[in-house]
């Protein structure tokens, strides 16, 4: 009896083996960076269309010239770049259907804290009755719902990436997604924004991301469902 089991365990594995072989004949190998690629041409095509809603709606800035050649500028580019390009590494592990160490995701901090230390050094400089001018600008009441809004067609962008991924913790990936979607969308918005306070940045160009990072969350489960 236990040679027939056997004998029957074999062929069932024989079985197997033969079905593994015949569903993995027309399968095309997948290159090794197919998925980061898949991610960038999401955020590219999402970040053309948002470029262009900035500049339909708002126009750039008349002064952009000038603006280069400034300290605010760059350090507006320089906070929201930084933030999208750790977004993209989350958003690249959490594509795929494995776990992710979480001090993975510890460095999409620290723009945030070097940020905040120029805040806190502005601050210094300035006198106490200056401060509401630094922390609100002109513009705190729409920066981060105009973030929110420019943000959407970069997530739309990820979600067309996500479409022939494998992602398995959608709330994380789409929280990833959001925060991609609304640093892209704040690296792009400071061609219009005319906003020269790092304390400004710190706090509504980064309550924008949070919106579009919370935004994403609520919608991962839904959207990315495969």
């Amino acid at each position: 009896m236990e040679t027939a089991a056997l004998a029957g365990q074999d062929g069932m594995n024989s079985d197997i083996d033969q079905l593994i072989t015949a569903m993995s004949q027309d399968v095309r190998p997948i290159g090794r960076h197919a998925l980061v690629r898949r991610v960038l041409l999401g955020i590219l095509a999402g970040a053309v269309a948002t470029a262009f809603l900035v500049v339909a709606s708002l126009g750039i800035r008349p002064d952009l010239d000038i603006a280069l050649h400034g300290f605010s500028f760059w350090m507006k580019l320089t906070y929201t770049t930084c933030l999208g390009v750790l977004a993209v590494h989350a958003v690249t592990r959490l594509a795929r259907p494995t776990l992710v160490p979480e001090r993975s995701l510890g460095l999409l901090g620290l723009p945030v804290l070097i940020l905040a230390g120029a805040g806190t050094v502005e601050l210094l400089r300035t006198p106490v009755a200056g401060w509401p001018d630094l922390w609100l600008g002109r513009s705190w009441q729409s920066c981060p719902w105009l973030l929110l809004m420019f943000a959407v067609p970069i997530f739309a962008g990820l979600l067309w990436s996500f479409r022939t991924l494998a992602p398995t913790r959608l709330r994380d990936a789409g929280a990833a997604a959001g925060l991609c979607s609304g640093a892209w969308a704040a690296a792009i918005y400071c061609l219009h924004c005319p906003e020269t306070s790092a304390v400004f940045v710190l706090t509504w160009y980064s309550l924008g991301i949070l919106l579009a990072t919370g935004a994403g969350a609520l919608l991962g489960p839904r959207l990315l469902r495969w």
